[in-house]
């Protein structure tokens, strides 16, 4: 509890108490008073919310019911001067999280749940089954390649459980993505109370989806909180990545300040980012160009656009994002938005709005508060809410939708775009994309004021071709159209499906790991693992991207704690190498490909990253996210558990496609 409650008056608390979810509210009192009238008798009904659908309470007087208990809670922590609020018994946390959403949480995911409130900022560390000896500990050592969000969290557990390890960044700060897109309107696109680790649980964000400093101050606290630093190497670039056979140790090549050097560890973990090499384009005559030119993630701190004439070249998130931005609140004198391909775009309720002061008021004073409202957006995510939608039905028949779910959020969209576009139906046909909803990354938006909003100002231009050539002060299409320019930005994206490049990886007989994916593109066992490169982990390898059901931040906590889980039994059990069978690694991969087969995203009339050239997605996941949860909790000799109910088997009916256990999938040697 924050000191500022128990000074707080009446007022304060009461009001603060209306800016609050009720739902949340009355699982958050219940679980900490058990107060039986919270949970009956209150009616519970379903709404849709900007592109979702949400549960509320039907009945304005039982919001105000549970909000004056809650303003009462919150008095008597006052009064007493109770400081330490005792969170209640764990037997009732199963109810307690059921009246926040309206319906059952099922028993077989409860764990899952319970992590993912925060309670135990370590439920996703490393609990050693058997501590090691300072011996065992002193001769074992790990490389953590990138400083961003899953490289940290990475040194985190590493530093919480005692393994030696050094961490490489080749920036000369901390937080990789949020560090690199400085671009004006950079905003994250999953919403800031679940863009944590499970132990930044209680960091406090000024808004439901935070700008581009918000995030990097998170990313920043994490490596201060946990003094991360003096395990950093900044400014250091590694090139390759060898497995040393007779020494069973892999050998890194870095370049830094002070030139290339070399670097040797029993264990290798990637956390180099989905979206970290940006994708440029060749623009025909672009050397002639005599303005600015440069990538978003490239944005250069000194650009001052005031008065000048600027091109953006790609229409996904971050064009989309960017053009409002500059169009309202730079004084350019005009953007030109090139847009060969339409995106949808998902109005979202507060998207561009901060908090309430009073929420971040009760995130300090109210025990808990943040934990349980963490658990209500992360429950909005649940693959039996987002699912359907992603899902294709070969039995539906519709030209622009590929199953009921996925026609319902494709008329919802519809509807926002003539909203917009009422008088403008020129723009609403060159708006409206081929593909249908779910089949590219979803950009989110502000009701009031978006990239529609933006390309109808008479400051901005459409253009909806791509470029023909660049002169030395304009773009010109194809077909001669010419168009002044001072600055050209490029926002066409990230080298998602190249994965770990450009660094060399060669594992065991000097195998690249370009060989293993020759095929068809970059694959992985679990996302993390590849046979022929032991001790090698990748956070957010591939197919970890856009789960159903988690956020990436929480697939790569829970990769995190497989491959310390696996470190564990190198450390104490004298072998020295764990690594994935070439035939778990295709018996994993081939059930993925036949989950995927059924996806929005494998639509032809999809063009983005989520494809590779092979045709099939290198990126997305398509197991849904409890499976994965329960696959990666432990590699170690612990038998699945056995469905007791329905629900439980619909959680587990995909459990028998792998078994990552040590003598099983996973070998150690």
């Amino acid at each position: 509890m924050h000191d500022e409650l128990l000074v707080a008056s009446d007022e304060t608390i009461d009001d603060a108490v209306q800016h609050a979810d009720p739902l949340v509210l009355r699982g958050l009192v219940y679980q900490l008073t058990g107060d039986e009238s919270l949970a009956s008798g209150v009616q519970v009904e379903t709404v849709v919310s900007g592109y979702r659908s949400k549960q509320v309470i039907a009945e304005d007087s039982d919001v105000a019911m549970i909000r004056d208990k809650a303003a009462a809670f919150l008095k008597s922590c006052r009064d007493t001067g109770q400081h330490e609020v005792p969170f209640g018994p764990m037997q009732r946390l199963r109810r307690s999280l059921s009246l926040i959403v309206g319906s059952e949480v099922p028993a077989a995911e409860l764990e899952l749940w319970t992590e993912q409130l925060g309670i135990d900022p370590f439920a996703r560390g490393l609990a050693w089954t058997h501590p090691p000896t300072p011996e065992q500990l002193q001769d074992f050592s790990v490389i953590v390649i990138g400083a961003g969000m899953g490289g940290l969290n990475a040194a985190v557990h590493l530093s919480e459980a005692g393994i030696p390890f050094t961490v490489l960044e080749k920036n000369d700060e901390v937080g990789g993505t949020w560090y690199e897109n400085r671009y004006p309107g950079a905003r994250v696109d999953t919403p800031s109370r679940i863009y944590t680790h499970v132990f930044g649980a209680d960091f406090t964000y000024p808004s439901p989806y935070c700008e581009q400093a918000e995030n990097e101050k998170y990313v920043n606290w994490i490596a201060d909180h946990f003094d991360l630093r003096k395990h950093i190497t900044f400014d250091t670039e590694v090139s390759s990545v060898v497995w040393d056979e007779p020494a069973s140790m892999w050998t890194v090549t870095a370049a830094g300040p002070d030139g290339e050097h070399t670097l040797s560890a029993n264990a290798i973990i990637t956390a180099v980012g989905l979206l970290s090499r940006p994708n440029v384009p060749h623009l025909d005559g672009i050397e002639r160009f005599r303005g600015q030119y440069f990538h978003t993630a490239r944005w250069p701190a000194s650009l001052d656009v005031t008065g000048k004439r600027v091109a953006v070249i790609g229409s996904g998130c971050t064009g989309y994002q960017l053009v409002p931005e500059l169009a309202k609140n730079h004084d350019v004198e005009h953007v030109y938005l090139f847009q060969r391909t339409p995106n949808w775009v998902y109005d979202t309720p507060g998207y561009l709005s901060p908090y309430p002061a009073q929420v971040n008021w009760l995130d300090r004073n109210f025990p808990y508060f943040a934990n349980f409202v963490r658990f209500a957006y992360s429950w909005a995510l649940r693959p039996s809410a987002t699912a359907p939608a992603n899902e294709i039905d070969p039995a539906f028949n519709d030209p622009h939708a590929v199953s009921a779910a996925n026609k319902e959020l494709r008329d919802q969209r519809l509807a926002f775009m003539r909203s917009k576009f009422a008088d403008r139906p020129d723009l609403m046909e060159v708006m409206l994309p081929d593909a249908p909803p779910m089949s590219a990354r979803p950009v989110l938006v502000d009701r009031d004021y978006s990239i529609y909003d933006a390309i109808q100002r008479d400051n901005v231009t459409l253009v909806p071709e791509g470029v023909g050539h660049v002169t030395e002060d304009a773009i010109v299409l194809d077909d001669g159209t010419e168009y002044p320019v001072d600055v050209i930005v490029l926002a066409t994206g990230f080298r998602a499906n190249d994965f770990l490049w450009p660094m060399d990886i060669r594992g065991r007989d000097g195998a690249a790991v370009e060989d293993l994916w020759q095929k068809d593109g970059a694959r992985a066992y679990l996302g993390n693992l590849m046979p022929g490169f032991p001790n090698f982990f990748m956070l957010y390898g591939p197919n970890t991207n856009a789960n159903v059901g988690f956020a990436a931040i929480h697939l790569e906590e829970l990769v995190t704690r497989f491959a310390l889980k696996c470190i564990e039994a190198l450390v104490t059990s004298d072998k020295h190498t764990v690594e994935v069978t070439t035939d778990a690694y295709w018996k994993y991969n081939d059930a993925l490909d036949e989950a995927a087969a059924t996806k929005a995203y494998l639509d032809r009339r999809a063009r983005n990253y989520y494809t590779n050239e092979h045709g099939r997605s290198a990126t997305n996941g398509a197991f849904d996210a409890r499976l994965l949860w329960e696959w990666l909790r432990d590699p170690g000799n612990r038998p699945p558990p056995t469905p007791k109910t329905d629900d439980e088997a619909d959680i587990m009916r995909m459990r028998g496609i792998i078994s990552p256990y040590f003598g099983d999938d996973l070998t150690l040697s």
